[in-house]
C-alpha cells in the first residue's frame, strides 16, 4: 500500500490543443464552397460561351460604341425626317383646304355665270349655237372681243370654229370686209370666248359678223352681227 509512487506527467498544452480543433461545420462549409466554385468553372467551360480575351473585349466595346453612335445618328435622322414629314403633311392639308375652297368658289362662279347667261336676251336667229352677247374693243390695230355662246339641251361639249367677218373701210377709204382665221373652240351648255384679231393697217371697222361653224369653211351653226363702236 505504501509502495513506491509512479511519476505523474503534466501536459501544459493539452487544453490549448483541444480548443484549436477545426469545427466540422466549417469543414463542410469550405467543402461546399469549393464544390460550388468547381461547379461554376465546369459549367462555364462546358456550356457557356468562351470568355473573351482583353483584346477581344476591347474590340467588342469599340464595336458597341460605334453601333451606339450610329443608333444615335439614326435617331436624329428619324426625328428630322419625322419633322419634315409633319411639315409636308401640314402643307398638304393647307393646299387641300385651299383647293377645296377654290373648287367651291369655282362652282359658285359657274352657278352665277349660268344665272347671268340665262338672264341674257336670246339670239333672235334661234340657231343651234346662240350668240347671246358680245363686247368689242379696238386697241390700236387689234380688235379684242368677248362672246357668250350657248346651246340648248347640250348633253356633251361640241367642237367647232369661230370666225369674225369685220366690215369697214381700208386705208384708201374703200368699203371692204376682213375675215379672221378660224379659231377652234368647244361649246357646252354655255361658253365664254375671248380673243383678239389683228386688223390690216389703216382699217377702220364698222361692224363684225360672228360666225360659228362646225369646221373651217363648214356648216354654219350660229351667227350674229355686232356694231363696233
Amino acid at each position: 500500500m505504501f509502495g513506491r509512487s509512479k511519476p505523474v506527467y503534466f501536459n501544459r498544452y493539452g487544453s490549448r490543443r483541444s480548443r484549436l480543433r477545426v469545427p466540422p461545420w466549417l469543414v463542410l462549409l469550405l467543402l461546399g464552397l469549393a464544390a460550388g466554385i468547381a461547379g461554376v468553372l465546369f459549367v462555364q467551360e462546358r456550356y457557356l460561351p468562351p470568355r473573351l480575351s482583353a483584346e477581344e473585349t476591347t474590340k467588342l466595346r469599340n464595336a458597341y460604341e460605334e453601333a451606339d453612335a450610329a443608333r444615335t445618328q439614326l435617331k436624329a435622322s428619324l426625328a428630322d425626317t419625322t419633322k419634315k414629314l409633319q411639315t409636308a403633311l401640314a402643307e398638304k392639308k393647307s393646299l387641300s383646304d385651299e383647293l377645296g375652297a377654290t373648287r367651291t368658289n369655282g362652282e359658285r362662279l359657274r352657278e352665277n355665270l349660268a344665272s347671268v347667261v340665262s338672264a341674257l336676251p336670246p339670239d333672235p336667229r334661234g340657231a343651234p349655237v346662240e350668240v347671246r352677247a358680245g363686247r368689242f374693243a379696238l386697241e390700236g390695230a387689234s380688235l379684242s372681243y368677248d362672246l357668250i355662246l350657248t346651246r340648248e339641251r347640250a348633253a356633251k361639249p361640241m367642237t367647232g370654229v369661230l370666225q369674225l367677218a369685220t366690215a369697214g373701210t381700208n386705208a384708201k377709204g374703200s368699203e371692204t370686209t376682213f375675215t379672221s382665221k378660224a379659231v377652234p373652240l368647244s361649246i357646252g351648255s354655255h361658253e365664254v370666248a375671248h380673243g383678239s384679231v389683228t386688223l390690216p393697217e389703216g382699217f377702220k371697222p364698222r361692224q363684225t359678223t360672228i360666225q360659228v361653224l362646225d369646221r373651217e369653211a363648214g356648216k354654219l351653226l350660229g351667227m350674229r352681227v355686232f356694231i363696233v363702236k
